[in-house]
């Protein structure tokens, strides 16, 4: 059984979960409006330059979960998952996931987006294991503090390797589909990389190394 692994956000999907989901609270009114948008674009562009401070990004992103009780939470994700999820659902993507399903493949999420935003995503896409940055939980309230090492960059690969020593798999034939230059750390490692809708940084990278570029956008 062989390993498909997938970036989420702008590879699977046809946007950013993360900033989705700061903008769809600034919509909400649910948090100082021109503060909240002002930084939630900051650090995406920070981001797609490769530059963003990982754990002064998800001190932002994580403070307003600490508001609402788990309940409330759930009524607003759904809705997220409607107005701003749905729209950005890719049918190629489905369909790739499908191609590996059918091949046998193991299919594993590995997403810098902290587990609460894309938790019910992974499900939605039906695969079998999600790696994200994970949110302390504490008597079912999110604290605003993380738990391990963020799942970006350097720690994508630092927490694929803790995963798969304590399972059955190993990266012997395996893919890694991305568009970010984020992820050319965990792209090297893969037996197949893909660059998908691929940033000019990783396009450029992908192409001296000869990996393989597709798109799955209509």
């Amino acid at each position: 059984m062989a390993l498909a692994i997938f970036d989420l956000d702008n590879t699977l999907i046809a946007g950013d979960s993360d900033h989705a989901w700061g903008e769809f609270l600034v919509e909400q009114g649910l948090v100082d409006s021109q503060f909240y948008k002002e930084a939630n674009d900051r650090f995406y562009q920070d981001y797609l330059r490769g530059q963003l401070d990982i754990y002064a990004y998800q001190a932002f992103a994580l403070e307003p979960l600490t508001r609402w009780s788990a309940e409330r939470l759930k009524q607003l994700h759904d809705q997220f998952m409607q107005q701003k999820i749905a729209p950005i659902m890719l049918d190629q993507a489905k369909a790739l996931l499908q191609q590996h399903r059918d091949a046998g493949d193991f299919l594993l999420i590995i997403t810098a987006t902290n587990r609460f935003v894309t938790g019910p995503i992974a499900e939605l896409l039906d695969v079998d294991d999600m790696l994200a940055t994970e949110p302390e939980v504490i008597d079912g309230r999110y604290t605003g503090e993380l738990v391990g090492t963020p799942c970006f960059q350097d720690g994508k690969v630092e927490r694929l390797n803790q995963w798969l020593a304590e399972r059955d798999h190993d990266l012997t034939d395996s893919y890694f589909y991305s568009d970010s230059r984020n992820d050319i750390p965990l792209l090297e490692l893969v037996d197949h990389p893909v660059a998908v809708d691929a940033d000019e940084a990783l396009t450029e990278h992908a192409k001296t190394k000869g990996w393989q570029r597709i798109s799955l956008r209509d």
